[in-house]
């Protein structure tokens, strides 16, 4: 029962329970795939281009003679570029995944009688629910490649190795075909077995059992074929005359760990107009960076503080899929102290 004198802690906040690695690009052959020889390293390469006016002009500057005296001043620029080489048609982008117990406690909060009502209702959930709906979509979102972004679309195959890893060995493998799983959902027909499997484990490691996962996706995308590690943010513009910089990990090509763990956690389809969208990454307000839109409002109740507020200071339980969404938020973990 909630106590009507509980006030939400000024300082909470919670680690993350799904920890990826960066994740390293090699390259190689599909048919080696899986295989013990080694794979080299994808480089970053820089190249100069000549490019050409094509941004929207200003209506003061739509005069033909200005126009064409700006083209005479091409657009110059150098930029990172990540390809195969010519005898290589696959990608391999290697990562592990440790996946942590101890959702809903707090690695900071300053008020007990909060962190108390705030354990008694994540038993409660668990009670409830388990961990079970959250952990089976992680697990799809690993078995479909969602994690390869932009690397998984036109590619001809894409297949993913996910080791379960302790002692020092694989201890059991699972080999999922993820263009045979949608993006759009967590239904599946094919791999149904394998993926229930890796959901029982990934709801193991939710519930406090030491795992740790090894993924190697690779991608059939043609000899020489350009693919897309991450691109770094430069915030001091005149310290670089590259525009565009790519991440690397020791020299070799890599994708940041905040954006594995952000297509990981797309698995919210409890928000208001899922259907006609599909999942979007758990965000406290549903924010979709690239639409420039938070489909999680404050006003209708539907973001992860009013929820969060009306479960544990008001009693009132959200519905189903809003608990999940709730747990989904403590399992990426943040800083959510009211804090004023």
């Amino acid at each position: 029962m909630a106590d009507n004198t509980l006030k939400t802690a000024s300082v909470l906040a919670f680690e993350r329970k799904l920890d990826p690695s960066d994740a390293v690009f090699f390259s190689g052959m599909w048919d080696e795939r899986g295989s013990s020889n080694a794979w080299p390293g994808v480089k970053i390469e820089s190249k100069s281009v000549r490019g050409t006016i094509s941004n929207r002009l200003k209506t003061k500057d739509q005069d033909p003679a200005k126009l064409d005296a700006a083209i005479e001043n091409p657009n110059l620029q150098t930029v990172d570029v990540t390809a195969l080489p010519a005898d290589a048609d696959t990608l391999k982008a290697k990562f592990t995944l440790r996946v942590l117990g101890g959702t809903g406690m707090p690695s900071a909060c300053n008020d007990t009688a909060y962190r108390n009502r705030l354990l008694e209702v994540v038993e409660g959930y668990k009670q409830r629910n388990g961990f079970s709906e959250l952990a089976r979509r992680y697990a799809f979102n690993l078995a479909n490649g969602r994690f390869l972004w932009r690397n998984r679309i036109g590619a001809e195959q894409v297949e993913i190795h996910i080791a379960q890893w302790g002692g020092g060995r694989a201890q059991k493998t699972w080999v999922f075909d993820a263009l045979s799983l949608s993006l759009k959902g967590f239904d599946a027909t094919p791999a149904a077995e394998a993926l229930s499997e890796l959901s029982a484990l990934i709801e193991s490691g939710l519930n406090g059992e030491h795992v740790l996962l090894d993924i190697s996706a690779y991608v059939r995308v043609g000899f020489g074929q350009e693919v897309f590690p991450s691109q770094e943010l430069i915030l001091d513009r005149g310290r670089g005359d590259k525009s565009k910089t790519l991440y690397d990990v020791g020299g070799i090509a890599g994708m940041h760990s905040q954006k594995l763990g952000n297509a990981l956690r797309t698995i919210d389809t409890w928000y208001p107009d899922a259907d006609q969208l599909g999942p979007i990454a758990v965000e406290p307000y549903g924010s979709v960076t690239t639409q420039g839109k938070a489909y999680r409002q404050p006003k209708p109740k539907q973001d992860f503080y009013s929820l969060l507020d009306a479960w544990m200071l008001k009693d009132q339980l959200p519905d189903e899929g809003n608990q999940h969404f709730v747990m989904a938020v403590l399992v990426r973990g943040g800083v959510f102290g009211d804090a004023g």
